[in-house]
């Protein structure tokens, strides 16, 4: 029985958890949900315009990850300022969240407005298994052009979205996000395939109905925070902050951002491994990819619940509390992560008909989706493992469980099974995915060292 209350918590906790990770994970289930059915429409448009998309979508990845390892690395200090009420503190991480955020959306637009076709090329060499390149790098870049628009939107909706989450409120980001869903949805009917009279603009108008969904949720979240939150009261009199505070943020949020930013390249890296196998390697990738993140939402979720729960312990000081709650969600994460991967299953050969591709494609998402289904529980393990190490601000070590690990392990790995045997795709990827036994190791060795339990914030 004793081993069990270590493991397992009582209905007051798991409530607790879901408080939090519920709302995260029915607004980001909904948002992916949502680029499900988007991405499903544009399936409809032919295995070029799927597959341009998709890469495309690889660059947009990285802009969004970025904006993530910012607010996150600021994130870090909002949690534990609120858990000692200094609402000023609060204030000052917000500012940070907004002069870095809008430092990397300048640069990731420049990047992708003038070097756009090359980054989309270098996923588009050509296969013997058929398929128009020069089409998809057509549709790819169509759709970059416009998507660059919503940059902005995406950021203002990330800094407040994140903050009211790191402020116990995690409803009305959900509900900003939900409204988002939904206009996006309904442009896409409308403008992927010219229903009710309007022009059929294919590629272009996903991209088009995903900008506009993306400033209605900026303009909900925003208006609501300002009229709710004790952080907005002069919020906007100066764009400054302490010095010796920005210091201290910058030193953990820099290499967090650093971290955030090579593990998407990482990410991106390895899809140009898998799109070696040509086109359809592709294009499977992105129904496969499509599907998983639908189901990543929960364990991501869960994630973030540790972020914020063992941010706030940490920050009261209540170091034993913090190790037992830890240990019961990642747990937890395990077992969800497990039950998901039997539904992802049963959906293997069923998911990838509702495409409009070849039979090669679909074959190929169906095996990318079996063998996923089985590393769900070790993606629960990994995640949780990664905010754990995080909530304690230490950050060098993060770096290298994360980026570093995938830069020196998966990276290799899937560029050796990718230029020097035949390995379909689906061998890259299982491949792969064995080296994340090896980091699960290393994330238990470090959380049972205890090197994340401290207290950041005076």
């Amino acid at each position: 029985m004793g081993k069990k209350n270590k493991l397992f918590g009582n209905r007051d906790f798991y409530m607790m958890v879901l408080t939090i990770a519920l709302p995260i994970a029915i607004q980001n289930g909904f948002t992916n949900f949502v680029n499900l059915l988007d991405n499903i429409m544009v399936g409809r448009l032919g295995t070029e315009a799927m597959s341009g998309v998709s890469i495309a979508n690889q660059l947009v990845f990285i802009f969004n990850i970025c904006i993530f390892g910012c607010v996150s690395g600021a994130g870090i200090f909002t949690a534990q300022y609120v858990g000692k009420e200094d609402w000023n503190g609060v204030r000052n991480t917000v500012r940070y969240k907004l002069i870095t955020g809008s430092l990397i959306t300048i640069l990731c637009s420049i990047l992708c407005l003038y070097k756009g076709d090359y980054l989309i090329g270098l996923f588009l060499k050509g296969s013997s298994d058929g398929g128009n390149v020069d089409f998809a790098l057509q549709e790819g870049r169509s759709y970059l052009n416009l998507m660059l628009l919503g940059f902005p939107a995406f950021m203002l909706s990330q800094v407040y979205a994140s903050t009211s989450r790191e402020n116990g409120e995690a409803v009305t980001p959900m509900k900003a996000g939900l409204t988002a869903i939904v206009t996006n949805l309904v442009l896409n009917y409308l403008l992927i395939f010219g229903h009710f009279g309007l022009p059929r603009l294919g590629v272009r108008g996903a991209a088009i109905a995903t900008t506009v969904s993306r400033y209605i949720e900026a303009a909900i979240v925003i208006i609501w925070t300002h009229r709710t939150m004790e952080f907005t009261k002069g919020l906007y009199r100066k764009l400054t902050l302490p010095s010796e505070l920005a210091r201290k943020i910058t030193k953990a949020a820099i290499p967090l951002l650093m971290n955030e930013t090579l593990w998407a390249t990482g990410m991106t890296f390895l899809v140009q491994c898998y799109s070696t196998r040509g086109l359809n390697a592709v294009a499977g990738y992105n129904i496969f990819s499509t599907l998983l993140n639908v189901f990543n939402v929960s364990l991501l979720a869960i994630g973030n619940s540790v972020g914020i729960i063992i941010g706030r312990l940490l920050g009261a000081e209540r170091f034993e509390d913090a190790k037992d709650t830890d240990r019961k969600i990642i747990v937890f994460a395990m077992l969800v992560g497990a039950s998901l991967g039997v539904i992802m299953l049963s959906l293997s050969y069923v998911f990838p008909l509702l495409y409009n591709t070849n039979d090669i494609a679909r074959t190929t998402a169906s095996h990318l989706i079996i063998a996923q289904s089985f590393f769900l529980p070790l993606f629960a393990l990994k995640n949780s493992t990664y905010y754990t190490l995080r909530s304690g601000g230490q950050i060098w070590i993060t770096i290298i469980f994360d980026s570093v690990f995938l830069w020196f392990c998966s990276v290799p790995i899937a560029f050796t099974v990718s230029r020097f045997t035949s390995f379909s795709v689906v061998g890259i990827f299982i491949a792969v995915q064995m080296g994340d036994f090896i980091k699960c190791t290393l994330g238990l060795y470090l959380i049972k060292k205890g090197v994340w339990i401290r207290k950041i914030v005076a």
